[in-house]
C-alpha cells in the first residue's frame, strides 16, 4: 500500500514539473515575441525620422540667402524671376545687383557673391580663371543702338554706325535725320553690354569718347532727356517710345532675325557659378530653367530662349547653324 502511494506521488511530482516548464517556455517566446515587435516598431520610428530629414534637406535648399551681380542687360529678367522664386519659397532671399559683366564675374571668381551674371563669356574678360567657373546659359538678349526720338532717323547701315560711334560723323543731317550734333553715350570697358555692341555692332573699333555710364536703366534714361543722343541697349529696355531702336541694314531689331542669325548684335545671357552650383544658388538656376520661366516670364521680359535659336556662338564670337 505505502508503494503505491509513493508511486502515485512520484507520478504527480514529474506532471507538475512538466507543467511548470511549459508554461516557463510559453512566457519566454511571448516576451520574445513582444521584443521583436518593439524592434520592429523602433525600427520604423526610425525610418520616418530618416524621411522626415530628407524632406527637411529638401526644403531647406529653398531657403536662406544667395547674392547675384553683373550684367544690367539681365538684371530685369534675373530680378522678376527672383521675386517670382521669393513669393513661392518666403523662406529664401534672393539679392540682384547690376554692376557689369566684368563686376559680376570678378565677384563671382573671387567668391563675394553666389552668382555672377554675363553678356559675354568668362573667357573673353582678362584676369577671369574661366577654368574654374561653370556656365549656365540662360537667355538670348538681342540688343542695338538706341536713339532719341528727335534725330529722325529709325534704320542705319552698319558701316555708318561705325562712322558715328567713332567720331567721324558727327551730325544727324548727315545720314539724312534732323540737324542736330550727336550725343555718344557709352558703358564702361566692364559692361559686357558694350563688349557684345563693339563686337558685332562695330565689327571690334573703339567706341569715341563721350558720355559712360554704369547702368542700361541710365544710359536709357539720358538717351530719352538728351537730343541727339544714340547709345545701345538690350531689347529687353525697348518697353515705351522714349528711345527708338534702330534697324541695321534694313533688319528689324526683333527676336525672331536674332533666332535666325540675320540680326548681328545678341549675347548669351550667362549665370556663373564658382564650381557646380549647390544649396538654393542650384535651385534657382534650375528654375530660370524651368518651362515657367523659358516659356512664360523670358519672353514677358523681353528675353529669348536658348533653344529657340537656329544658330551658335562660341567663345571667340564665330557663329554657325546648330
Amino acid at each position: 500500500m505505502k508503494k503505491t502511494k509513493l508511486l502515485s506521488f512520484a507520478a504527480l511530482l514529474i506532471l507538475l514539473i512538466g507543467m511548470l516548464a511549459a508554461c516557463g517556455s510559453s512566457n519566454g517566446e511571448e516576451q520574445e515575441s513582444n521584443g521583436s515587435n518593439e524592434t520592429d516598431q523602433e525600427r520604423d520610428a526610425g525610418q520616418g525620422s530618416e524621411s522626415e530629414s530628407d524632406e527637411g534637406a529638401s526644403d531647406e535648399s529653398a531657403s536662406g540667402s544667395i547674392t547675384i551681380s553683373g550684367s544690367s542687360a539681365m538684371q530685369p529678367l534675373v530680378a522678376a524671376a527672383a521675386e517670382q522664386f521669393m513669393s513661392e519659397n518666403p523662406e529664401a532671399d534672393i539679392q540682384v545687383n547690376a554692376g557689369g559683366s566684368g563686376t559680376g564675374l570678378s565677384e563671382v571668381s573671387e567668391g563675394t557673391v553666389d552668382i555672377g551674371n554675363s553678356d559675354v563669356f568668362a573667357e573673353e574678360k582678362d584676369g577671369i580663371p574661366a577654368d574654374e567657373l561653370v556656365d549656365h546659359k540662360v537667355a538670348v538678349v538681342g540688343m542695338t543702338a538706341a536713339v532719341n526720338p528727335g534725330v529722325g532717323i529709325d534704320d542705319i547701315s552698319k558701316e555708318d554706325l561705325k562712322k558715328v560711334f567713332t567720331g567721324e560723323i558727327t551730325n544727324w543731317s548727315e545720314l539724312g535725320g534732323e540737324d542736330v550734333d550727336i550725343t555718344l553715350v557709352n558703358r564702361p570697358d566692364s559692361s559686357g553690354t558694350r563688349a557684345t555692341f563693339v563686337n558685332f555692332g562695330l565689327d571690334g573699333e573703339t567706341p569715341a569718347e563721350g558720355v559712360t555710364e554704369d547702368s542700361s536703366n541710365t544710359v536709357k534714361q539720358i538717351i530719352s532727356e538728351t537730343e541727339g543722343a544714340i547709345g545701345y541697349l538690350a531689347f529687353s529696355y525697348f518697353t515705351d517710345d522714349s528711345v527708338t531702336p534702330l534697324s541695321i541694314d534694313g533688319v528689324e531689331a526683333n527676336d525672331e532675325n536674332v533666332q535666325s542669325g540675320e540680326f548681328p548684335i545678341w549675347a548669351y545671357q550667362h549665370s556663373y557659378t564658382n564650381g557646380e552650383a549647390e544649396g538654393l544658388a542650384k535651385t534657382f538656376l534650375d528654375y530660370l530653367m524651368s518651362d515657367e520661366v523659358q516659356t512664360g516670364l523670358l519672353p514677358e521680359q523681353g528675353y529669348i530662349a536658348s533653344t529657340k535659336m537656329q544658330v551658335e556662338r562660341d567663345a571667340e564670337g564665330n557663329q554657325t547653324d546648330k
